[in-house]
């Protein structure tokens, strides 16, 4: 087993994640089998109950592990499923260090950070290492491991002796170290400034990691006599000194490596070059490029709680980009704060309250994610109302479909009161009630998490459509409400449409509204499984529609007639131009999608 290990110095906020994960791509471009860790050195055990506002959202891996947003980087960018032993925390390393003493496992010696706490990391890694990953027979070559947080933070030191230890344990040729940096320019000197890496560097070798190669970000590429300094003051070989400049999109990063040739680098460090193949990215570039070239836009409005923190919302935005560049539109995202929807906002601040609205009338689509807590849930009732009224392409997920349900409850069946327990418990018409095997009194770990089955019961429905008619779909899943099973007889009378419910019958995975041009609502989280070339199918229905493409996308058969007369059409798959079968450009095409590249 081969590892990288990803670390960073100077600031935070570098991009070790999309640095980590753009490593693992060009390894796996050229046929290596990759697999990523991340650590974070928090105290929480995951990052369930931490708030996005103070660390992003909370990805939910398949078999329920509540994680760090990184590793939905890693799921995205490497197309591969992860388990909640990927992610490391100081909290789980603790907890499973205490329960061995607990149990006497340590046979009566005092345990302490070294040896005991440093070991327990040491073997976390190793065996997670060579889990096979996507059902792979063999273990992965390769594991690239990125440290959270910055080098000389007192909460990474066991970790940062540990890792020390562990490439000693694993070997010269099985460990490389790639320390990601800053290179500033200041504007008053005008010229790049190697010291802040140098200090980063100097900081890393005091506690015993040497690295083998700098990743140093920075706004241009670096000059030759801006490498030259840092290989001289950091002792990197010239040609292990890489540039991460600013580019379009994210997708170009690693190809931005591939250019710089990372990947050789990265094979003499860890003797690979036997095995290792020229990187193929043909179809990885061909999406960048795309992606950089499309104009005519798709205004979507995001109305949620955390408008103010992009990474909140991180997979729900990369879901709505894999769909975008899937439709072949420039996505714009409008963020509407749920609050400044409210009445309370109009007396109270009636410039944003007009604002908020304005932003809402001007989209395309609407989008209602997952949240908690009250705050702004009045706002994103109105903005489904909006929607369903004026026949705006909607899509609501987990309180997003929760909200819809409660707005149809109050505008078609009249019922005023009618709500969330979660936010009124005293509510006459509880649409949405607290799961029987859901806790009130611990909040970790106690929500209905990971990958649940959705089964179609309504088969004509768009929903299903969008699924290519499978009997049922694996989603992942994170929230402790779910609709009132007894008032969905009611509901389904006044016409709002459960397409899929659980294998018991008893809980509601997805509403639709029929007589709707897209009015969608998922009590799962579809964005967690949404791919880069392989958009997830309601965010591409929910683009399709905003568009006025969503019979394209439902009815390829249909899309087949209209094309006889246009011609035939070019599609990308695996990097080279195609013929569509169908003449039109299909997304149904190459295992479900075209990846996200089709043109007229």
């Amino acid at each position: 087993m081969k590892y990288v290990l990803v670390t960073g110095g100077v600031v935070s906020g570098l991009g070790k994640g999309v640095t980590a994960s753009s490593i693992g791509v060009l390894l796996k471009a050229c046929g290596l089998r990759v697999t990523s860790i991340k650590i974070d050195p928090y105290l929480n055990t995951d990052a369930g109950t931490m708030s996005p506002f103070e660390h992003g959202e909370v990805f939910v891996l398949d078999d329920g592990g509540e994680v760090d947003l990184d590793l939905g980087n890693y799921e995205r960018f490497l197309d591969i499923k992860l388990t909640r032993d990927n992610n490391i925390t100081t909290g789980k390393i603790y907890q499973h260090v205490i329960a061995k003493e607990r149990k006497g496992d340590y046979l009566g010696k005092t345990v302490q950070v070294v040896p005991h706490v440093t070991d327990a990391i040491q073997d976390w890694i190793e065996r997670v290492a060579v889990i096979p990953v996507d059902g792979e027979e063999d273990p992965a070559d390769v594991c690239v491991i990125e440290l959270g947080g910055t080098i000389g933070d007192i909460e990474s030191a066991p970790f940062i002796e540990a890792l020390g230890q562990f490439s000693y344990r694993v070997g010269p040729g099985n460990f490389c170290l790639v320390h990601v940096s800053l290179v500033p320019v200041l504007n008053v000197v005008g010229e790049q400034k190697t010291k802040p890496t140098q200090h980063s560097v100097k900081g890393l070798r005091g506690l015993g990691l040497t690295p083998d190669i700098l990743a140093c970000r920075s706004t241009k590429p670096l000059e030759d006599n801006v490498k030259e300094k840092l290989a001289q003051f950091c002792h990197v070989p010239l040609e292990y000194i890489f540039t991460l400049y600013d580019v379009p999109n994210i997708w170009r990063i690693p190809l931005l490596l591939k250019d710089q040739k990372a990947h050789l680098a990265i094979s003499k460090v860890l003797n690979l070059a036997s095995i290792l193949n020229e990187p193929s990215l043909g179809e990885w570039t061909s999406r960048a490029e795309l992606c950089d070239n499309l104009h005519v836009p798709v205004r979507i409005a995001v109305v949620g709680k955390y408008t103010g923190l992009s990474d909140a919302y991180l997979s729900v935005l990369k879901a709505l980009l894999h769909a975008s560049v899937a439709c072949r539109k420039k996505l714009v995202v409008d963020w509407v704060p749920a609050c400044d929807l409210e009445k309370e906002t109009e007396k109270e601040n009636p410039d944003a309250y007009k604002a908020a609205w304005k932003l809402l009338k001007g989209v395309d689509g609407i989008l209602v994610p997952g949240g908690f807590g009250d705050r702004g849930v009045e706002g994103k009732i109105l903005a489904a109302k909006y929607a369903r009224e004026n026949k705006i392409p909607f899509l609501g997920i987990c309180l997003g479909m929760q909200i819809a349900v409660i707005e149809f409850a109050r505008s078609v069946l009249s019922l005023q009161d009618a709500n969330s327990t979660e936010f009124n418990p005293e509510t006459k018409h509880p649409c949405i009630i607290f799961m029987p095997e859901g806790s009130k009194t611990h909040m970790g770990g106690t929500m209905r998490l990971g990958s649940r089955k959705s089964i179609f019961n309504v088969k004509d429905s768009k929903s299903a459509k969008l699924y290519e008619n499978k009997s049922f779909v694996d989603e992942r899943h994170r929230h402790r409400y779910e609709v009132n099973p007894d008032m969905v007889e009611r509901l389904e009378k006044a016409g709002l449409s459960f397409a899929a419910k659980d294998e018991t019958g008893k809980r509601m995975e997805i509403i639709e509204l029929p007589n709707h041009p897209f009015f969608i609502g998922a009590q799962f989280h579809p964005e967690f499984k949404s791919r880069p070339g392989k958009a997830s199918p309601l965010f591409l229905g929910l683009i399709a529609a905003s568009c006025g493409e969503l019979d394209t996308v439902l009815n390829p058969a249909s899309a087949h007639q209209h094309s006889i007369s246009n011609g035939p059409t070019n599609i990308f798959i695996n990097g080279t131009s195609k013929k569509s079968p169908n003449g039109l450009a299909d997304v149904r095409y190459n295992n479900g999608y075209c990846n996200g590249l089709y043109t007229r």
